[in-house]
């Protein structure tokens, strides 16, 4: 039987990089949990004093579109990683991998259910499904299936050719919410009403899964595993050293154009442009894709070289339980905007929630601190390990046999 991998496996950086990550992805998820999809354009726009405009650009340069592909791209390095360790090919191995999966889809579709529906761990469980067929690959192909995923450019197209032989409208399921209906619920509602609400906006966006956050999710996902597969995180230092040029030149470059086309781009006639403005969009997306590697470039670079190891060591702590975390902001989320807590919902503007993301994240930084000096994981990667394992593993430090 797999056995469970050692605490003293861990490579200290990684978990920085999911602290970080939970950060980051939670400044953007909170504005959503503070709006709606469906009501975003028209809430947003009351918004326009000196500071709500700063915040949004900060959040449109630093924020947006950067952690998901982290996240995806650390969860793909990450069950690689375990499934080096433990052996892909035995029975064994295979049932392990789908007990793990299972456990994630399931909290996921909790997630979805009874938190809030702008998960990605039940994508993450079927992307994870996928990494016995694709470790055994060549590197080379790996990274080559990882740059056409991020590349393609005809995913819409074939999306609703397919919707359209299932003849499934995604539209529909909103119909019957309008705006007023849909605040009123999410700040006053019962709360089974908001469970119904939450199926439907996640069926009305699934064309938003498959065009978009299904493909950056599995290209993010490969380039992990490719990163696994190649052990490159066992010799971070070096790799970071060796790259340093060439990781700074494409920052300046990426963020040259990342800058250009918020700033300067929408007044010319070459964004409205019909041919041009696809290609310029998808310079952008891979503008933002880099710019969140450049993240974990620029932690990793810091944490090795400079003496700024003390101040992002205390990120670790909300990295290791990175799945209950993640969830919790929904908890958070939840009493904050719901009826269930203070009924915020559409009533904090931008900076609000800004400084809110912030103050909560302090917050899951200090109780995971504080959690982890007692035990060896948060509570949700504990059933996890259970799950996959079949079987208590000891999670109190005195108890727990490493």
């Amino acid at each position: 039987m797999s056995q469970p991998i050692s605490q003293s496996d861990r490579i200290e950086v990684l978990d920085i990089f999911r602290g970080f990550a939970v950060f980051g992805i939670f400044v953007v998820n909170i504005e959503i949990m503070n709006c709606a999809f469906p009501n975003q354009e028209s809430f947003g726009s009351q918004w326009n004093r000196d500071i709500d405009l700063l915040i949004f650009r900060v959040q449109q340069l630093f924020f947006y579109s950067k952690f998901f592909p982290i996240f995806s791209f650390l969860f793909g390095l990450g069950i690689s990683m375990q499934a080096l360790k433990i052996g892909q090919k035995n029975s064994q191995g295979i049932h392990f991998f789908l007990r793990r999966m299972c456990f994630l889809f399931m909290v996921g579709l909790f997630h979805i259910l009874f938190l809030w529906n702008g998960d990605v761990i039940h994508l993450y469980a079927i992307l994870g499904l996928l990494i016995l067929i694709i470790l055994p690959l060549p590197n080379k192909w790996i990274l080559i299936l990882s740059v056409a995923t991020l590349l393609f450019p005809f995913y819409e197209p074939i999306a609703f050719w397919f919707f359209n032989i299932l003849n499934f409208s995604p539209e529909t399921f909103l119909e019957s919410y309008p705006s007023e209906k849909i605040t009123q619920i999410l700040r006053n509602g019962p709360y089974i009403d908001s469970i119904k609400f939450r199926v439907n906006e996640y069926l009305a966006n699934i064309p938003l899964l498959f065009t978009y956050l299904a493909p950056l999710a599995f290209g993010m996902f490969l380039l992990g595993v490719y990163f696994g597969k190649n052990q490159i995180q066992k010799d971070l230092k070096n790799f970071i050293s060796t790259t340093k040029t060439a990781i700074i030149i494409l920052m300046i470059i990426s963020n040259l154009y990342r800058v250009f086309f918020i700033f300067f781009l929408p007044n010319t006639s070459i964004y409205r442009d019909e041919v041009l403005r696809p290609i310029l969009f998808k310079i952008m997306y891979l503008s933002d894709l880099y710019f969140g590697l450049f993240y974990l470039w620029l932690l990793a670079y810091l944490w090795y070289f400079t003496s700024m190891k003390k101040w992002l060591s205390p990120l670790q702590f909300p990295g290791r339980m990175a799945l209950t975390n993640y969830l919790m902001q929904s908890v958070f989320g939840l009493i904050i905007f719901s009826s269930l807590g203070f009924q915020l919902y559409e009533k904090l503007s931008p900076p609000q929630t800004f400084l809110l993301a912030i103050i909560i994240f302090i917050i899951q930084l200090i109780y995971s601190k504080a959690w982890l000096n007692y035990f060896q994981f948060g509570p949700i990667e504990w059933l996890w390990r259970c799950f996959s394992y079949k079987k208590l593993i000891p999670n109190r430090k005195s108890a727990a046999r490493v």
